[in-house]
């Protein structure tokens, strides 16, 4: 009975060799460090879902010094989240990424201004400071100020841009007038540190007419020719819309979730579970389902960035950026 048992043992151990050995590897490249913006990435392996589509996926968190585009072209992921200016530049300089999925359907991203500046609309900007993030992100702010006719090199007639850090300091030292928030995030880092919101103006991208794409996910063109990687591609965007629904229907778990991988510690509960509820209605939304890229937020995108012509994100109507090649696969078309 025993030597059976030890047969069987061997034999269960060499079963789960051989499917960890033929599980497709996979590496997600995040576009910032490990939070609640991607509990749906985080909860699809927590839960085995990448695992029962028969992958192994590892994924690396990023940072201020990461920048998606440059990992993947330097051969660092098989996949890579971005927001569309940032791919769509990176596209137009040589790095050929294409979107296979966009998991943000609307913009998180907003103008927090103080009220005690005394600015009440967008054009109070003039004259002001104005809290910026940089790498990739200043894109849309730029095609906006394009948008309202004001020059981002400072003057009565124009906008100081500062240099924003990932942090909100800025707007609490009263550095600037307003600073660069998102709904899930930053906003609440400047509740959380004394200002309520009747202290504060919001002017939500999305409300302005100049909202672009944010949170999708890109590879390299050339890897899209090879059919096994198209098919291994559809295996995660299937399995990762898997874990954005799990997410939405458990939020608070998705958060907890989220907090078990965070290596540094640097994440709290409140704020976690806080992140993943605003993540969750930026994520909803599309009528065809999670991760379709409608063709029309794209040409919005698109127009958005072609539409700044002082500081041009693009200069030209990108060619082959985006396919739904793999989302149809990830639907069994």
């Amino acid at each position: 009975m025993k030597k059976i048992t030890l047969l069987a043992a061997a034999a269960a151990v060499g079963l789960s060799a051989f499917a960890a050995e033929a599980a497709e590897q996979v590496t997600l490249q995040l576009k910032w460090v490990t939070q609640g913006q991607f509990a749906g990435y985080y909860v699809a392996k927590d839960k085995g879902f990448y695992e029962d589509a028969g992958l192994d996926v590892t994924i690396k968190p990023g940072g201020p010094d990461v920048a998606p585009p440059q990992v993947i072209a330097g051969g660092g992921a098989d996949v890579v989240i971005d927001w569309m200016p940032s791919a769509l530049a990176s596209r137009e300089k040589g790095v050929p990424l294409v979107n296979i999925a966009q998991i943000f359907k609307t913009s998180g991203m907003m103008l927090t201004c103080r009220k005690d500046s005394g600015i009440t609309s967008p054009a109070d900007f003039k004259g002001r400071t104005l809290g910026v993030w940089f790498f990739g992100n200043e894109y849309p702010f730029l095609s906006w100020m394009s948008k309202l006719g004001l020059p981002t090199e400072g003057g009565a007639d124009g906008v100081t841009v500062l240099k924003q850090g990932f942090n909100v300091d800025p707007i609490l030292q009263k550095q600037a007038d307003c600073v660069s928030t998102m709904t899930y995030n930053e906003y609440w880092q400047i509740i959380d540190a004394g200002l309520t919101p009747e202290d504060l103006l919001v002017f939500k991208y999305e409300d302005q007419g100049v909202a672009t794409l944010e949170d999708g996910l890109y590879v390299m063109e050339d890897n899209l020719k090879d059919a096994a990687f198209v098919s291994k591609m559809a295996k995660f965007v299937a399995a990762s819309v898997k874990g954005w629904e799990y997410a939405a229907a458990n939020p608070d778990e998705a958060a907890e979730i989220v907090l078990e991988n965070d290596a540094t510690g640097a994440q709290t509960e409140k704020h976690q579970k806080r992140m993943v509820g605003e993540i969750n209605k930026l994520v909803a939304g599309s009528a065809k389902g999670i991760g379709y890229l409608d063709p029309a937020d794209y040409q919005r995108t698109v127009d958005v960035l072609l539409g700044n012509a002082s500081t041009p994100v693009i200069t030209k109507a990108p060619e082959g950026a985006w396919t739904h090649a793999v989302w149809e696969m990830s639907k069994g078309k």
